[in-house]
């Protein structure tokens, strides 16, 4: 059963994160196989809720594109480098392939030999060498083992074509040598007692006794073929290790977790038709074809707390989406086919979550409830929020129930040990939780922080607004940092220099400033962002 991911958007807040964690524990629970993961650094109020529950930290996936590990490409498929020619073709009008990876014992890759290539060498080349083995010969030839001293070959053949008086006067016989003749006597004699290395008999000819005793003695060895001359030669040039016949040694490869897209625009720049597959040790796993590309298993996943493309995971076009559970707006998410979605109008993904347990009659363990809980604190900023529902509240009593927590001292602590903005960066602030929205033809970005403490925003207003500007240029009509201060029950704004009528508009402010306190207003979801997009879709 292949992994499914279950993900929250790509600044994980704490419920996303624990809606991520907690859907998979229930999915695990009922048989499924899914792991949860974050997109993203985890935050401080997040961190701390894991810490408390001793729950671990999701580990991060980067993208969901297609890598070539998931393309069913010929995996298992190459030839080892002492497999004989004839052995490597009959493998490949097996296989039916036209190329296939040439590797060593350890499967490292000595290069790609194609057909063409082997046919091509044998028309334009005259291959006088031998480099085999005893076993190989046997097999190319269908020969018969005679005599065995050596298990392999590397020397010139030659064929005893001369009369026997002129090849031995005219032929000087290395140890290295291969004899290829049929029924001559002088001339097997001549060889045997120059210490060749191999005798071939042509037309299933034998031995005199005389010969194999004297063969014996000088370590000759020798095979019988059940062929002529001609073709025996034929065959024995097969026999050779297809290492003797490479030419390249540096072919072009693909690794199994580069990216499909990438290798399909490699392969239309190089224009072969075939790649080895490496990992990232440079073993070989097989060969890819380019008319293999569009074969390949998509990515399962599971969308929560987000259900909007720019939020979720980069590659997400490329994956298969099994099931959304979101508590947000809908947004431009599509699928080739139906699935699950879960969506209420609720404050927490969590909450939606506390339901699924009950539907499903699975109880909810000590751990798993206590991060439900604070995810629900969280997000309805412990009930504060104009987003929280009654089933919220009634999720969050029964989970603290299992946990034997008090809400209101919990909360708060999560609360501040979250809101603590000392030692974080301007960008490290405004990307905590920074989402953006399409609306009609312009784009809306909305981070919100909470903290009780503005002063240290206000020291550097001027650099934050900077920040928004570089921000908003060329991509964001109106960018925003909401500063939620939970105790004063409203949120103080900046925003990029360029927005401020449509901030005037959205809130019904007679005259704002960077850093103006808005009471009353602490929900994106319910107050922040519908104003806004209300605005800009009366703009046009």
């Amino acid at each position: 059963m292949s992994v499914t991911y279950i993900f929250g958007h790509r600044n994980p807040d704490t419920d996303s994160v624990c809606s991520a964690i907690s859907l998979s524990y229930l999915k695990n629970t009922l048989g499924d196989n899914t792991v949860p993961r974050v997109l993203g650094h985890i935050n401080k109020e997040t961190k701390f809720v894991l810490d408390y529950f001793n729950v671990k930290e999701p580990e991060y996936l980067n993208n969901a594109k297609i890598q070539i590990r998931n393309v069913h490409y010929n995996k298992g498929t190459y030839v080892y480098d002492k497999m004989s020619i004839k052995e490597v073709i009959d493998y490949m009008l097996e296989k039916k392939l036209t190329a296939v990876p040439v590797v060593d014992e350890n499967k490292k890759l000595i290069s790609l030999i194609t057909l063409k290539e082997i046919a091509l060498l044998f028309i334009n080349t005259v291959k006088n060498t031998l480099n085999t083995s005893y076993d190989k010969l046997l097999k190319s030839l269908n020969g018969k083992e005679i005599i065995r001293f050596r298990e392999e070959f590397d020397g010139t053949m030659m064929v005893a074509s001369y009369q026997s008086q002129t090849f031995m006067e005219q032929v000087n016989l290395k140890p290295s040598d291969i004899l290829i003749m049929g029924d001559r006597h002088k001339v097997l004699e001549y060889g045997i007692l120059n210490k060749i290395s191999l005798i071939v008999l042509t037309n299933n000819f034998s031995l005199p006794d005389d010969l194999i005793e004297l063969a014996k003695k000088n370590k000759v060895s020798v095979i019988s073929s059940p062929m002529d001359t001609y073709n025996t030669c034929n065959a024995i040039s097969l026999s050779n290790y297809v290492r003797t016949i490479i030419l390249n040694h540096n072919p072009s490869v693909v690794y199994d977790r580069d990216y499909l897209t990438d290798f399909i625009e490699m392969a239309h720049k190089q224009g072969f038709s075939n790649y080895p597959v490496l990992n990232k040790k440079g073993d070989c796993l097989g060969m890819i074809k380019v008319t293999e590309a569009g074969e390949y298993d998509r990515m399962p996943i599971i969308l929560v707390d987000h259900n909007q493309l720019d939020q979720s995971i980069p590659g997400i076009e490329e994956a298969n989406i099994m099931e959304i559970i979101d508590h947000h707006n809908l947004g431009a998410i599509g699928t080739n086919v139906p699935i699950n979605f879960r969506s209420m109008p609720v404050g927490c993904t969590c909450t939606i979550l506390y339901y699924l347990y009950l539907e499903n009659k699975i109880d909810i363990p000590f751990d798993i409830a206590g991060i439900m809980l604070s995810a629900i604190l969280s997000d309805t900023l412990i009930f504060q929020s104009p987003t929280t529902t009654d089933k919220d509240r009634e999720a969050a009593q029964n989970l603290a129930k299992i946990c034997q927590l008090d809400i209101s001292d919990y909360g708060y602590q999560m609360l501040k040990a979250g809101s603590s903005i000392e030692n974080m960066s301007i960008d490290d602030i405004i990307f905590q939780d920074f989402k953006s929205y399409k609306i009609s033809n312009t784009t809306l970005g909305i981070s919100q922080i909470i903290t009780m403490d503005f002063e240290h925003i206000k020291k550097n207003i001027d650099d934050y607004v900077k920040k928004l500007d570089e921000i908003a240029k060329g991509q964001y009509e109106v960018v925003t940092i909401f500063i939620t201060d939970i105790i004063k029950n409203g949120s103080y704004i900046l925003y990029n220099s360029q927005a401020k009528d449509i901030i005037l508009d959205s809130y019904d402010l007679e005259d704002i400033s960077e850093g103006t306190f808005i009471p009353n207003l602490i929900s994106r979801k319910k107050q922040m962002l519908p104003k806004l997009m209300e605005t800009l879709e009366k703009r046009g």
